[in-house]
């Protein structure tokens, strides 16, 4: 038995003992007696209650007294330079995977930095996801209106937030360029507005197929009215995002100040040459304890691009997941990383750690669940894209800590967040390494066929 179950059977067993338990599952009056026969008001909650009611409670419960506050210093790290930020916009999975790929960049042309334009990958997975969208609303308009996967399409039709796979499906169909070649416009800073315009269109023209369908119109109408839908699409992001280059010119000074001569691309043609990797060797793995470990999952829909791969993870131990991260840094190898990053967050120091706030004290009660119960009942899951860059380890070979270089523009420690190995275990949930750091039997299980798991699965939710 968990210590949370431990916890909740004890306090069922007082209710009861102290006549607070309505068998009718109402709150009466006896009942409410009891909870202000409970509540006792003494001088040290009176304390709290003034303390609470007047100020921040995240403030409050900052524990001093946490003996293992992280220092700023790491034994090994990544060679990266600069720091991005993706503004009020939930493109921070586009961020870090670029972030990914700029040191190698960096690297080969000798740069004394180096930016990829988030904002033409970043109109194309838009473009892509209205096209998914429609594409699956003809797919299923034989279902009823209330079929719950129909019902999610209608819930969920676009969304700026993304994973790693998406990055991969809209880089190898649509290339890279550099980050002047098509700069960030407000729209793409701001995405809120463009968002809700574009979900309210594509819900408008999902409602449109189905009556299509219901009057008889055939696979080539349905085709037919989607192409002139994404037609409008292509507008409006043309409009709020700029026009993607189809080619372009790019010239760049070294780090010695020497400046190259000018080139003419296309963005594959630039991404083959600048970046140079296949991207299909990188490993997707996962800590996601609600479900059995050593296993391949995929997640349907948990792409952007209709032809392209869903998300497709191997499910693993904590321990492997961190031997393979620790080889890729070690190697000069940043990462994609994913966690639940709003938990334990010292935004402004940028420190995660488990120990950081002790809300428990506050309240007098505490907060017992462990990873798995999270997941299962949505408390947790993965909600925020960083690079994993940086790992301290101590002498005796253990691991302290985790460096992430962040999306957020300097906030936190110097645009980076601390994470302490602790934190990693609860609550990272994807981390993204090159196939030569992962284990030969992790490798024999992304050749399983996975399991397909729900759109509605907790571990769905784009990060952003």
């Amino acid at each position: 038995m968990t210590q949370f179950k431990k916890i909740m059977l004890g306090a069922l067993a007082i209710f009861m003992s102290a006549g607070l338990f309505a068998q009718n599952g109402t709150i009466d009056d006896e009942m409410l007696q009891g909870f202000r026969n409970d509540f006792k008001n003494n001088g040290k909650t009176k304390a709290l209650q003034n303390a609470v009611t007047g100020n921040d409670i995240q403030k409050l419960a900052v524990n001093y007294d946490n003996p293992e506050r992280p220092d700023t210093y790491f034994s090994n790290r990544v060679k990266t330079k600069g720091i991005t930020d993706q503004k009020s916009s939930g493109r921070c999975w586009l961020f870090a995977s670029l972030n990914v790929m700029r040191p190698k960049v960096i690297e080969k042309y000798n740069l004394k930095d180096f930016e990829f334009s988030q904002n033409y990958n970043f109109f194309f997975d838009q473009l892509e996801k209205c096209n998914l969208f429609l594409q699956e609303i003809i797919v299923h308009i034989d279902k009823p209106q209330d079929d719950r996967t129909v019902e999610w399409l209608f819930k969920h039709p676009i969304q700026d937030g993304g994973v790693w796979n998406g990055f991969v499906n809209v880089v190898e169909k649509y290339g890279l360029v550099p980050a002047d070649v098509m700069p960030e416009t407000y729209q793409s800073e701001n995405t809120r507005m463009m968002q809700k315009l574009l979900r309210r269109k594509l819900r408008e023209w999902g409602l449109e197929l189905r009556a299509m369908r219901a009057e008889g119109a055939k696979e080539k109408q349905l085709a037919k009215r989607k192409t002139e839908m994404l037609s409008e699409v292509y507008r409006m992001l043309s409009i709020s995002l700029g026009e993607p280059p189809q080619k372009f010119v790019w010239r760049y000074e070294d780090a010695e100040g020497k400046i190259s001569e000018s080139k003419e691309y296309t963005p594959k043609e630039f991404y083959t040459e600048a970046v140079g990797v296949n991207l299909r060797d990188y490993v997707l793995m996962m800590n996601d304890p609600s479900r059995p470990l050593n296993k391949t999952y995929e997640i349907e829909y948990d792409r952007n691009v209709h032809e392209g791969m869903n998300w497709i993870y191997v499910n693993l131990p904590n321990d492997i997941i961190k031997e393979a991260a620790k080889m890729s840094i070690l190697d000069n190898e940043a990462m994609y990383f994913s966690c639940d990053v709003g938990k334990q967050l010292d935004r402004k120091k940028g420190v995660l750690d488990v120990n950081y706030y002790d809300y428990g004290d506050i309240f007098d009660t505490e907060f017992g669940m462990d990873k798995k119960a999270r997941v299962e009942t949505f408390e947790s899951g993965s909600s925020h894209g960083m690079t994993l860059v940086a790992v301290d380890i101590a002498e005796d070979g253990k691991i302290k800590k985790w460096l992430l270089e962040n999306s957020w523009g300097m906030s936190g420690f110097k645009g980076h967040l601390i994470m302490t190995d602790r934190w990693f275990d609860e609550y990272m949930f994807r981390v993204v390494v090159h196939k030569k750091y992962v284990p030969g039997a992790v490798l024999e299980m992304m050749k399983e066929e996975p399991t397909m798991l729900p759109p509605w699965d907790p571990m769905f939710a784009p990060v952003n």
